[in-house]
């Protein structure tokens, strides 16, 4: 099992830039893909963004490319989301989560990953 701990979510105006992190336990983090997803009030939640182990691979949801950037560092347990141009409707929980499961390729979907952290707020204000 493996602990996931979101930080670095805040209020923002809009057009301005975040960086999340996500700290994981446990000393077989680089075996596995990370994903950050969001959930807004009163809708599903969705796929931002994943990296394999190696971060080899990255995948985006399309409507975030060129303005959110994940990246990892297993040398210290931990991913991170940096996110610029912020827009009022990327107002969200956003959570980390990881990818146990040996896969060939890299998942979007929530009910591949095993574990989730606690999420972490953002906030764009217009």
């Amino acid at each position: 099992q493996v602990q996931l701990v979101e930080s670095g979510g805040g209020l923002v105006q809009a057009g301005g830039s975040l960086r999340l992190s996500c700290a994981a336990s446990g000393r077989t983090f680089s075996n596995y893909a990370m994903g950050w997803f969001r959930q807004a009030p009163g809708k599903e939640r969705e796929f931002v963004a994943a990296i394999s182990w190696s971060a080899g691979s990255t995948r985006y949801a399309d409507s975030l490319k060129g303005r959110f950037t994940i990246s990892r560092d297993n040398a210290k347990n931990t991913v991170y989301l940096q996110m610029n141009s912020l827009k009022p409707e990327d107002t969200s929980v956003y959570y980390c989560a990881a990818d146990r499961t040996p896969r060939t390729y890299i998942a979007t979907t929530p009910g591949a990953y095993n574990s989730w952290g606690q999420g972490t707020q953002v906030t764009v204000s217009s």
